[in-house]
């Protein structure tokens, strides 16, 4: 009978213990959900990110044989890739680096042209009579024309330095100090390598740009001074009055003024008229134009 009532004094006693812990635990519950809530709350702050100023990647349209979209980036490039060329022909043919840098992009297209691409042609040099190597046809000044077509562009570099020192008309160049680079831009053009009348700006613009003439100063030994082109770039002085070739007389009907990628083929065509004799109404000896060129058409 003892054992009896101890036995359920006993289970009694476990029974009450039992009955308190669902409070406990509830409790500790709520805490953990209170402590949960709490954190959730607490504002969260991202992490700060550097920000780092974008490179000014201008766009520009390049005009030569054919018409370029290229890139700050691509030209830059285009240097990187040819400066070492460039300078060597400076050591051996004494034609400033900067010079034969500036013609490569603007010939070229900074080598996304269609004749560099196809024919690894960098400097727009056509057939001529003493040309014996391959060729391609492309239309320029007049339809389907010859010009040179080179192995690899390296090709294309000597053959320009050869061009230049092989030709009489070019002689004057190698008059001029080896890094006067603004000499030698406005000889290319007086000495009929380009007809267009921005010639040599355009070419003292890469260089200037690009800082084409350190490459001079690296042959020549000389120290380099970058020029400062912050400032926009002054007009042209050309003056179109002083150009034999161009009727001032604008309002003229009878007249025609050369327009972005017009050659005497595109324009004879237009007025219905052979290439001769656009040549012979204009007194032209070549099939060379340039943009903004008066042309009698009739």
């Amino acid at each position: 009978m003892i054992k009896k009532i101890v036995l359920l004094v006993v289970i009694l006693v476990l029974a009450s213990c039992s009955s308190s812990k669902p409070a406990i635990a509830t409790t500790k519950k709520a805490a953990v959900h209170q402590t949960r809530t709490a954190a959730a709350k607490k504002p969260v702050y991202a992490k700060p990110t550097a920000k780092y100023p974008s490179t000014n990647n201008t766009t520009e349209v390049i005009q030569s044989t054919s018409k370029t979209v290229v890139t700050s980036d691509l030209i830059n490039n285009y240097v990187l890739q040819y400066k070492d060329i460039a300078m060597g022909n400076m050591k051996t043919y004494g034609i400033p680096a900067s010079i034969i840098l500036a013609q490569g992009i603007l010939e070229s297209g900074a080598g996304k042209g269609d004749l560099a691409v196809d024919a690894n042609n960098h400097f727009g040099i056509k057939c001529h009579n003493d040309w014996l190597g391959e060729s391609v046809r492309h239309d320029d000044d007049s339809a389907q024309e010859c010009f040179r077509k080179y192995p690899q562009a390296s090709e294309s570099y000597r053959d320009h330095a050869l061009f230049l020192v092989g030709k009489k008309r070019y002689a004057t160049l190698f008059t001029y100090e080896k890094d006067d680079y603004k000499s030698w831009a406005k000889g290319l053009r007086a000495a009929g390598y380009a007809t267009d009348p921005k010639y040599p700006d355009k070419l003292i613009s890469y260089i200037e740009r690009y800082n084409l003439h350190q490459y001079d100063c690296q042959v020549t030994g000389r120290n380099y001074v970058p020029i400062n082109t912050s400032t926009p770039p002054k007009k042209s002085s050309y003056d179109v009055a002083s150009d034999p070739k161009i009727n001032m007389n604008q309002y003229d009907p009878n007249l025609y003024e050369v327009q972005k990628g017009d050659t005497l083929y595109s324009i004879s065509k237009k007025f219905n008229l052979l290439v001769e004799d656009l040549k012979r109404k204009n007194n032209l000896t070549d099939n060379a134009i340039s943009i903004g060129q008066r042309l009698k058409v009739k």
